[in-house]
């Protein structure tokens, strides 16, 4: 007996019992209960995290068995993301939901339009997963209630064969509630303000979060300049913040994501003390950029001198107070980095890069890899790379190391139009399309995200709409446009008020009130143009 039946007969034994609920449907129940399959934040937050660990087991067993997701900046986004995969691909495995602090920032805050500067209000960042999953839920609860109508159909009709296939589809349903990977910034303030919102996050459905090692009131985005960095006993005392969350939480299987900015950052805020030579501190300040000490001469008014590999020096602090670190330092950074979150409890890793080159990425997590063999990414498909220029740069600096004749090309103007055609251009565009599969074998990388793609999807199809609108084509930009696309492809948005919920609405209505319910999806309904 499917669970769905299973819950009819329970409702039906428990209705006996309750002489005054008479007027209660059992089955009515029951589909209620199957639209709304999942009780809290907390049940969710348990169930995204099982799959997320069954996704990992399946990528180290084979890289081929890699993830997706694409950053939503509201609820309805994620909700249309999930109905798109599910039509054009059939299911939903292994493609997941990303939270970007730099879309909550720049469209969800009171303040208005922000930089990713960790300005906006913390709140917004659980207030946005609750939002995602809401909508999630609702696409689960409008499909459903469209098989229970067909299985009503079916039935009324006396087509058994039929009423047994949808209720197959039933028994099978698979929800549109996949795993969030949510980024939490730098922490939002010390570790005791990141495990706080940590646990609003979790409770609200967050069963993966992802934390950087930058410092939290100076964050900066992964792709500006500035970015000052953390050391590592103050990034772990966070991870340890966010896994201390999860448990107490019961979420067990919760993630965290453990982001390095190091390749970019060039400085830090505060020297760690070392309490014996090797130490993780050590190691930190072995880092920083340092001048001599032979004498008291050598030191200003102020300044800080420092004992590293038996000599005296004193490190290079600017104006602001901050240090700065040595010049090419970036990728060891990352490597020690990276090692140590993953042997102090992270799950995951993700290394900004300023570029997306596999070979840079290869590197180092194979050093990383040394230490621990199963490390594996989260990596950033980010649209602030220019993606056309830098692989069209690749290959033309491949070719040129094979002895390709590239005299046909200007290496600093291959974004130009007059290269659209050209073999160069396809052979790029053909290693853009391999990316993912490619980089996942060879660089480590379980998941492909991109931060931010439906801040640029809203922005050129709104452009797209506002320039025919109000010119020429009034009304048929709309139409020929939106509309009719909507219609040829199958969107189910078509139908906006279904999908706002309507007949959802009206089926309840029935539930309740019987024969009298006043229901909106008459015959005066226009949405039954659409058919």
């Amino acid at each position: 007996m499917s669970s769905y039946q299973q819950d009819i007969e329970q409702f039906r034994q428990l209705l006996k019992e309750r002489q005054t609920w008479n007027a209660i449907n059992p089955e009515y129940a029951a589909r209620m209960k199957a639209q709304n399959r999942f009780q809290s934040g907390l049940d969710i937050a348990r169930y995204t995290a099982g799959i997320m660990r069954r996704d990992m087991d399946e990528y180290d067993a084979d890289p081929a068995s890699y993830t997706q997701s694409l950053g939503c900046w509201h609820g309805f986004i994620g909700q249309q993301k999930m109905l798109s995969i599910k039509k054009h691909h059939g299911n939903t495995n292994k493609r997941y939901l990303y939270l970007s602090g730099w879309m909550i920032a720049a469209l969800r805050s009171e303040f208005g339009p922000l930089p990713d500067q960790s300005m906006h209000e913390k709140t917004s960042v659980p207030a946005l997963i609750e939002e995602l999953y809401t909508f999630l839920r609702q696409a689960d609860a409008r499909e459903l209630g469209h098989l229970f109508q067909a299985l009503d159909q079916a039935n009324a009709a006396g087509d058994m064969v039929k009423a047994q296939g949808i209720q197959r589809e039933i028994d099978n349903y698979q929800t549109h509630v996949v795993p969030i990977i949510a980024d939490i910034d730098a922490g939002f303030g010390n570790e005791e303000a990141t495990y706080l919102l940590a646990k609003k996050m979790i409770e609200a459905g967050a069963c993966c979060i992802q934390i950087e090692n930058q410092v939290s009131d100076a964050k900066q985005c992964g792709h500006q300049d500035g970015k000052v960095t953390v050391p590592h006993e103050d990034f772990l005392a966070k991870i340890n913040a966010v896994r201390y969350a999860f448990l107490e939480l019961g979420v067990e299987e919760g993630v965290i994501v453990a982001r390095t900015d190091s390749l970019g950052a060039g400085l830090t805020q505060k020297v760690p003390v070392s309490k014996e030579p090797g130490d993780l501190a050590s190691q930190y300040t072995a880092f920083l950029e340092t001048t001599p000490v032979n004498g008291v001469e050598d030191l200003a008014e102020g300044d800080t001198a420092m004992k590293i590999d038996g000599k005296l020096v004193k490190p290079v602090r600017l104006p602001n107070g901050l240090y700065k670190f040595k010049a090419g330092s970036g990728e060891d950074r990352v490597v020690l980095d990276c090692i140590t979150s993953l042997q102090n409890g992270a799950d995951l890793l993700w290394i900004e890069t300023e570029k997306p080159h596999i070979g840079q990425i290869a590197g180092m997590v194979n050093r990383i890899r040394e230490a621990v063999p199963n490390a594996k990414l989260v990596y950033n498909n980010s649209p602030s790379f220019n993606w056309t220029l830098s692989f069209r740069q690749q290959i033309f600096d491949a070719w040129s190391e094979q002895g390709k004749d590239v005299s046909a090309y200007n290496r600093e103007n291959l974004m130009s139009i007059e290269y659209d055609l050209s073999e160069l251009a396809q052979e790029a565009d053909a290693r853009i399309r391999s990316f993912q599969a490619d980089a996942a074998r060879e660089a480590g990388i379980f998941h492909h995200l991109i931060t931010l793609p439906t801040y640029h999807t809203a922005a050129l199809s709104t452009d797209n709409l506002a320039k025919g609108y109000f010119g020429d084509q009034g009304m048929l930009a709309y139409v020929e446009g939106v509309q009719r696309r909507e219609i040829r492809e199958g969107l189910a948005c078509v139908k906006h008020q279904d999908m706002a919920g309507s007949n959802l609405g009206d089926d309840h209505k029935e539930y309740f009130s019987g024969e009298q319910a006043l229901k909106a999806s008459g015959d005066n309904n226009t949405m039954n143009q659409f058919g």
